[in-house]
């Protein structure tokens, strides 16, 4: 995971709640989803001997994008640019195939593994998902089970927030009544 207690932190207000992104020279190194308490974000940091800053225009863009799309206005996000610097390269080709999911859409762990060229490998996918430091701007709450259960998230929580963030950007299935 990218050193964030080198980087730049700004917590912020969305519709879900208080979210954390992080950053060094204009480019995101982590962002957190919200806890269910929000005083739980700022106890986190504090305890990581992290110290919030005030964002620059470009991470300000970013917090804008990001407070839109969590009220209801889908956008890939894929404009925000990334410091995946000292990430395994496995992970960074799963996060590079998983941000081109477009909102709305989902593939199975088992998809991601097959574009990644290593089919069989759906549980390394789950692996690297789980240690995204980067969720919702590398969606990884839209890549499913086989089945389409939502089994596991590991962002604060949990299905219930994988759930919520699915909803919110209109995928069937999700929040929606369907015709069948």
């Amino acid at each position: 995971m990218p050193d964030q207690a080198r980087a730049d932190t700004a917590l912020f207000q969305t519709a879900i709640g208080v979210c954390a992104i992080s950053w060094r020279a204009d480019a995101v190194v982590g962002f957190r989803l919200p806890e269910a308490d929000p005083g739980a974000a700022r106890e986190r940091l504090r305890r990581a001997d992290i110290t919030e800053a005030e964002p620059t225009e470009v991470i300000r863009a970013a917090i804008d994008g990001v407070r839109a799309h969590l009220a209801g206005e889908p956008d890939d996000l894929r404009w925000i640019r990334l410091d995946l610097a000292g990430l395994p390269d496995f992970h960074r080709t799963v996060y590079e195939i998983t941000r081109a999911i477009d909102p709305g859409h989902t593939l199975s762990y088992g998809q991601v593994a097959e574009r990644a060229g290593l089919p069989g490998a759906a549980q390394a996918v789950g692996q690297a998902l789980g240690r995204n430091p980067i969720p919702l701007i590398i969606p990884c709450h839209r890549v499913l089970a086989a089945d389409h259960a939502l089994h596991g998230f590991s962002a604060p929580g949990g299905i219930g927030t994988k759930a919520r963030l699915l909803e919110i950007e209109r995928t069937p299935g999700f929040g929606e009544p369907t015709l069948f």
